[in-house]
């Protein structure tokens, strides 16, 4: 049996092959039948029951403190984009094998961008916190262009950059309120 038939026929609903059906939420057994369900798959937080994408969000900050621990902020940037790239393939394999192009539980999108902007997140628990409830702001509202990009770019590499962009409109609300409150102290 081939990758594609082992994970298809691991839907975890019963549905069957990707293609013939949708599969409504994946399990264990398929997110381990192919590395790039794992990856996809957050490594397991896209599989939680309730809100797979803010769990996945979370998997961000343990891979940032590693990152940022032992790499330089060039080398982060380098890790970042492999994770990009990485994502772009696993999450392409995934959703076609789920049968659905971005399915909720693919949550590494989340990750990468997340450690994106953890990057330039200023040092401290509020920050971090602004940093995580933006960013799933933007990634849940999807305002212009994230709805387009969302919309146009098919494959992994539009489940990724969607991301992306909530990520970028999330820095430049940091950057706003960094602006503001530094001005306010003036």
């Amino acid at each position: 049996m081939s990758d594609q038939e082992t994970s298809a026929n691991h839907s975890g609903d019963g549905s069957g092959p990707a293609g013939r059906g949708w599969m409504t939420r994946p399990d264990w057994r398929f997110m381990l039948s192919h590395p790039a369900h794992c990856i996809a798959l957050g490594f397991g937080t896209g599989l939680a029951p309730v809100a797979p994408g803010t769990v996945g969000t979370l998997l961000g900050f343990p891979i940032h403190y590693l990152l940022s621990g032992y790499l330089s902020l060039g080398a982060q940037f380098i890790a970042v984009a492999i994770g990009f790239v990485l994502g772009v393939w696993a999450c392409g394999r995934t959703g076609r094998d789920m049968g659905i192009a971005d399915h909720s539980g693919m949550v590494w999108d989340e990750v990468v961008a997340f450690v994106l902007i953890l990057m330039f997140t200023p040092p401290g628990w509020a920050w971090q916190a602004l940093a995580f409830f933006s960013f799933r702001f933007f990634d849940v509202l999807k305002p212009p262009p994230i709805r387009d990009i969302d919309r146009r770019c098919k494959g992994g590499f539009g489940v990724m950059a969607d991301d992306i962009a909530a990520a970028a409109y999330s820095l430049i609300s940091m950057a706003i309120v960094l602006t503001l409150l530094n001005l306010w102290r003036a």
